[in-house]
């Protein structure tokens, strides 16, 4: 079976940064370094580490280029070194994630036993915004890896270095937090 290529519409661009061409850098650092900053954002939650990981995954994405193979879209082997980064500048600040497998029978099935009137809640972007940012960091990472960045609980689980369940309960309890961030008062 043949792996199917995407149609990058970038790959021109990508063509000239392999060639070492520094304008064709900038341009495609110009058209991605916004959404990609975001990204960063919502894994590190501080702008002047954001920028920091953003800075150093364009830097490692340029160095390797010669790695991206066409397979997916640039911007989606970009996103996974952004997320990489993220995670790594994570680590190094010590981030916390518990692997809850195995303990306490409490924890076995985190169900909704307190149901939520969502459509209560006045989503506000900003006041959402807001509120995922004072998640605790476990809870906040997933969350982001998850509903913004499209990853699954097995993914998420690979790439923070916890189990499936881990993630699935850190996303529940994180749903179940912010939820309860934006009940009106």
């Amino acid at each position: 079976m043949e792996s199917k290529l995407y149609i990058d519409k970038h790959v021109e661009l990508v063509e000239r940064c392999r060639q070492g061409e520094r304008k064709a850098q900038y341009e495609l650092y110009k058209l991605y370094s916004k959404s990609m900053f975001n990204v960063c954002m919502r894994v590190v939650n501080h702008i002047g580490e954001a920028e920091d990981v953003l800075q150093e995954a364009f830097l490692d994405a340029f160095c390797h280029l010669h790695t991206f193979k066409g397979q997916s879209t640039f911007g989606a082997w970009l996103k996974q070194i952004v997320v990489n980064k993220a995670i790594n500048h994570l680590r190094q600040r010590k981030m916390q994630l518990v692997d809850i497998e195995g303990y306490g029978s409490d924890d076995q099935d985190i169900a909704d036993d307190v149901p939520f009137d969502e459509e209560g809640i006045q989503m506000d972007v900003e006041r959402v915004r807001k509120c995922i940012e004072q998640l605790p960091e476990g809870y906040r990472v997933v969350l982001s890896l998850y509903l913004f960045e499209g990853y699954d609980h097995e993914e998420i689980g690979e790439i923070l270095g916890i189990s499936e369940s881990t993630s699935r309960t850190q996303y529940m309890r994180g749903k179940k937090k912010l939820l309860e961030m934006l009940r009106p008062l």
